[in-house]
């Protein structure tokens, strides 16, 4: 009797435990919920050897979380000018992502086995550049944490069935002062692929957000800094930026 009362206590334990992360993530998102998004970013990718070199891309989103849809264009430098991502998120399975170069004049849709890969010389991958919607994962608290001085919730979240990833598993921090991401860190098989600090938290239209994002990859040592300029929510943007015709547009 004392035995099964036990178990039945450390399930029922686990069970609110999972809750709680699930409830931190799900507030997460909904502080973060806006109708639109856009800004304009500057990247610089350092290599092992310290070389930087410097990118800028346009970044256009619409919908609600999970279930938006984003483009994002290479501006500078010459060489990768015109380059487009169109990402259609989903919050049951992976989003359909395409991708346009100029340079062959067409498009490719991203196949779910090519996701792990490096976008276009940064250290961001396919996968990195979907959202991560709260349904397409399994949650659970993993302790407390300071990030850049912010008391964080460290939460283990591993994918569904459903959500096909590179990553079996990942930590993820969320500040307690206003539930935004601090650090996600993604560990394949092999251990620890790539960690994304978001850093200069700024409250900017009423929408806490990161304004830096500093990513790393693991196996290269190669690091991306994501600088968000001219940053607005709740532009008025149209479904017809968020097409194939629209992505082919150099």
């Amino acid at each position: 009797m004392n035995k099964w009362w036990a178990v039945a206590v450390l399930a029922a334990s686990a069970m609110a435990q999972a809750q709680d992360a699930r409830g931190i993530v799900e507030e997460s998102q909904r502080r973060n919920r806006s109708k639109s998004q856009r800004y304009e970013g500057t990247l610089e990718v350092i290599n092992a050897k310290s070389k930087v070199t410097t990118k800028q891309w346009e970044y256009l989103r619409l919908g609600d979380y999970g279930d938006s849809k984003a483009m994002l264009r290479f501006t500078e430098p010459p060489e990768v000018k015109g380059v487009a991502l169109l990402i259609h998120n989903h919050p049951d399975r992976a989003s359909d992502q395409w991708m346009w170069r100029p340079q062959i004049g067409r498009d490719q849709r991203v196949a779910l086995q090519d996701r792990s890969a490096r976008f276009f010389g940064t250290d961001f991958s396919f996968e990195d550049l979907e959202e991560r919607d709260v349904n397409q994962f399994d949650y659970k608290l993993a302790g407390e944490e300071t990030i850049d001085g912010a008391a964080c919730w460290k939460l283990e979240s591993r994918p569904k069935q459903s959500k096909t990833s590179q990553y079996t598993h990942s930590f993820v921090w969320i500040r307690k002062d206003n539930y935004v991401f601090a650090q996600i860190e993604g560990f394949t098989k092999a251990g620890l692929s790539r960690r994304i600090n978001y850093r200069e938290i700024q409250q900017v239209q009423g929408h806490w957000t990161a304004r830096r994002l500093e990513v790393l990859d693991a196996k290269t040592n190669s690091r991306t800094v994501l600088k968000l300029e001219k940053l607005q929510f709740d532009a008025p943007i149209g479904e017809g930026e968020f097409t194939l015709q629209a992505l082919r547009r150099s």
